[in-house]
C-alpha cells in the first residue's frame, strides 16, 4: 500500500517526480524548456510553496500564476488538449506515489486549478 501526502516533504517528492516527467514531455515540455526557459532551482520551490499552500493552507505562497500562464499564451498559444495533458500526467505522478484520502483531494484540487487556468488564459 502506498501512502498518503502528510506534509511538504511529500509534496517536494510529488513536484519533483511530476517535473521530471514534464521536462522529457513530447507534448508539454516545450512550454517550460524552450518558451519560459524555467529556471527549475528558482521554480521547484515556488511549486513546493504552491502546493502546500493548496493543500495545508499554509499561506507561505504568494504570486499571480495566472497572469504567468496568460504571458506564456501569449508567447506560444496553448490549447484545451495541453491543459489535459497537464492533468493526465499530473494525475499518473500522484497515482505513482500516494493514495489516500489527501491524494485523492490533490487530484481533485489540480483538476480545479488547470480548468480555471485554461479557461481564463484561453479566454
Amino acid at each position: 500500500m502506498k501512502p498518503d501526502i502528510k506534509n511538504r516533504d511529500d509534496i517536494i517528492k510529488l513536484v519533483d517526480a511530476f517535473y521530471d516527467k514534464i521536462k522529457m514531455d513530447n507534448e508539454i515540455g516545450y512550454f517550460f524548456n524552450e518558451v519560459s526557459h524555467v529556471n527549475w532551482d528558482k521554480h521547484l520551490p515556488i511549486m513546493y510553496d504552491f502546493w502546500e499552500n493548496i493543500l495545508f493552507s499554509t499561506g507561505n505562497f504568494s504570486g499571480n500564476p495566472m497572469e504567468k500562464h496568460k504571458l506564456l499564451h501569449q508567447k506560444s498559444a496553448m490549447t484545451q488538449s495541453h491543459f489535459l495533458h497537464w492533468i493526465k500526467v499530473f494525475h499518473e505522478t500522484i497515482d505513482d506515489l500516494y493514495q489516500g484520502a489527501k491524494a485523492e483531494e490533490t487530484k481533485q484540487r489540480a483538476v480545479n486549478i488547470a480548468t480555471a487556468m485554461m479557461y481564463k488564459t484561453l479566454a
